[in-house]
């Protein structure tokens, strides 16, 4: 499978949440157990920016950080990946989010403490204009001004024909009263290129749902590419207008921690995409991306 259009820019704007990622030093079950905790660069965003850096791809990321020592830590870590903290905003009067995370071998349990990420600012024509690529997540969607500030920039992309990337990685913590619907469905019009998990879906849809039902959920969208991440059962896949297809995970040596698999995945299928692949060695170069990720415990860029 083939998309019809090339990508002339080959540039990944990516737009959404860098934030710190105080993750447990052990496999907890949940974050009810005692742990000691690592501070760490996170937020999806942020870390499928650094990954597509690691890759060789041209990639920027816009987002908001507290004018704090927190913030200095991660605008840090950003120059470490190798990236340009150009788009970072300090905001003034937010603080650095963090996020709780439990490490785990499955779905990790995680707590939100959000402020400086939300405040998204609105993002310049010139960064849509030099992309082929402007991807964001749910995380960034969930609140104001950054979603209005968001879907602002995807519109102005999808004018200019450039291609609209989205990780749904929804959670009901994060959107509270807010189903997420409304903008969904703003986001499907524009054609997306659509990765969503399993867990996500559930979570989204308020069901438990087999394989089958995900899929044909998932079906009826209008998305250019949907890819469906099934953790070790690896992830399904189509194009529009095809049929769905099917890749296994690859085999691991060991499982150091699941924590960033999405985000690893979605960055090998983006750096490939971006280059005019077939969108089914896009998804082998997603499973082998994730397959590092899910055996080393560090930062991909931290691999020399």
């Amino acid at each position: 499978m083939k998309l019809a259009n090339d990508i002339s820019a080959k540039k990944v704007l990516v737009v959404g949440e860098l934030l710190v990622d105080l993750i447990s030093e052990q496999n907890i079950e949940s974050l009810a157990f005692s742990s000691n905790f690592s501070t760490n660069q996170g937020g999806s965003s942020a870390n499928l920016c650094a990954n597509l850096k690691w890759l060789g791809i041209d990639t920027e990321l816009i987002a908001t950080v507290g004018n704090d020592n927190l913030g200095a830590f991660l605008i840090n870590e950003l120059k470490t990946a190798g990236l340009s903290d150009t788009y970072i905003n300090r905001s003034a009067d937010r603080q650095t989010s963090v996020i709780l995370v439990a490490k785990s071998e499955l779905t990790p349990d995680f707590i939100p403490y959000r402020s400086a990420d939300l405040a998204i600012k609105r993002i310049e024509d010139s960064a849509i204009n030099s992309s082929g690529i402007i991807h964001t997540t749910a995380f960034a969607l969930s609140k104001e001004p950054a979603r209005s500030n968001i879907l602002c920039a995807f519109s102005k992309a999808c004018a200019l024909s450039k291609y609209i990337s989205v990780d749904w990685n929804f959670a009901p913590a994060i959107w509270q009263e807010d189903d997420g619907k409304d903008v969904f469905k703003k986001l499907m019009k524009m054609n997306p290129l659509l990765k969503i998990s399993v867990d996500d879906l559930e979570r989204f849809t308020g069901e438990s749902l087999t394989i089958e039902r995900a899929l044909e959920w998932l079906g009826k969208l209008t998305a250019q590419v949907i890819c469906l991440t099934c953790g070790k059962d690896g992830v399904w896949f189509k194009a529009k207008n095809e049929q769905w297809k099917h890749k296994p995970a690859l085999s691991v040596t060991s499982v150091v921690g699941v924590t960033g698999a999405g985000d690893a995945f979605w960055s090998g299928f983006l750096s490939a995409f971006i280059n005019n692949i077939p969108v089914d060695e896009c998804i082998t170069k997603g499973l082998e991306i994730a397959k590092v990720k899910i055996e080393k415990p560090f930062p991909l860029y931290k691999d020399q």
